[in-house]
């Protein structure tokens, strides 16, 4: 009488012995996933830093929007892009604020780009090189009853 086993190996002789082949697989694939969940991690900072320079660059222009002059509006969009990056613990080097406000009259607009350049590093779980940089521009309008001067 043969056991089932018999059976098996002489119907499939190439199948014979396939015990332990399943680990094999899981060991030779678990570091190739755990990188491959490091990097989607990475592309979610690279993002999320992405989402907070467009913050930084709305709140700063809504800043200068409230300013009376342009010197004032410039100074205001800049520490508060500084100040809004700093919260969301994104260091930026270097990090570039312009304000145009060459339509700053009551009625026209301002506009502030926020340009960041940060480490890769800085943005992901692993040491990978080089930068990103990220540049946003926010457009706020002046309000047309104000006082400039």
């Amino acid at each position: 009488m043969t056991s089932s086993d018999e059976r098996h190996r002489r119907a499939w002789p190439w199948r014979a012995d396939e015990r332990g082949g399943a680990t094999v697989e899981l060991v030779l694939l678990t570091p190739l996933l755990i990188l491959v969940l490091v990097f989607v991690v990475a592309l979610g900072r690279l993002a999320s830093a992405r989402l907070e320079v467009d913050s930084a660059a709305a709140q700063a222009a809504r800043a200068a929007s409230m300013a009376r002059d342009p010197t004032t509006a410039a100074a205001l969009a800049r520490s508060l892009a500084t100040a809004t990056l700093a919260g969301h613990h994104l260091s930026c080097a270097p990090l570039s604020v312009s304000t145009d406000t060459a339509a700053f009259a009551p009625g026209g607009w301002v506009a502030v780009r926020v340009s960041c350049t940060a480490s890769l590093a800085g943005l992901s779980l692993l040491a990978l090189p080089g930068t990103q940089t990220i540049t946003s521009r926010f457009v706020e309008p002046l309000d047309v009853y104000r006082a400039a001067q």
